[in-house]
């Protein structure tokens, strides 16, 4: 004879199961395909608003405009740039070479470096003081809201944006 009560308590837990897998899916939808679900976050406030006028195509053209510097290189890129999303407010950073960005702090040097690109940049040059900013604070006057970066294997770390 069929339990009732079990069976009730059984299509209860799948559908608590189920329920949290979509919520995690309908969370990150380019976890899992663009980088493995981030293990490690912080939440970063930018002292500065963001710009008047910015949009999901100021946005997409910001990243369009670093991958064309990357492929102008005498090298391979050591990473690439995607802004996802329905507005075009998640950037993804995903390295290229196995190992080069394999641990937090190196992912961290990279940003860093990208910091340095950032403050001899034109948007930056209209604000000024730059060695007070930094690479989130000119994703944030650009609109981005989330920043994932991985090392493209088994390592990824988020930083919202605020």
């Amino acid at each position: 004879m069929i339990n009732i009560r079990r069976l009730s308590s059984f299509f209860v837990a799948v559908l608590i199961v189920v329920g949290q897998l979509s919520y995690t899916h309908a969370q990150d939808r380019h976890a899992g395909y663009y980088y493995p679900e981030p293990k490690t976050s912080e939440v970063y406030q930018a002292p500065l608003p963001v710009f008047q006028g910015v949009s999901r195509l100021s946005r997409v053209g910001f990243v369009t405009g670093l991958d064309q510097q990357q492929k102008q290189r005498p090298y391979p890129p050591a990473y690439h740039m995607f802004a996802k999303g329905a507005d075009a407010q998640k950037l993804i950073i995903v390295a290229t070479e196995q190992g080069r960005y394999n641990t937090l702090y190196r992912l961290r040097g990279l940003l860093a470096s990208m910091t340095a690109d950032a403050r001899t940049s034109p948007v930056f040059a209209k604000i000024g003081h730059v060695e007070q900013l930094n690479f989130f604070d000119l994703l944030k006057i650009v609109g981005f809201k989330e920043l994932t970066i991985t090392n493209g294997n088994e390592l990824a770390h988020r930083v919202t944006i605020e």
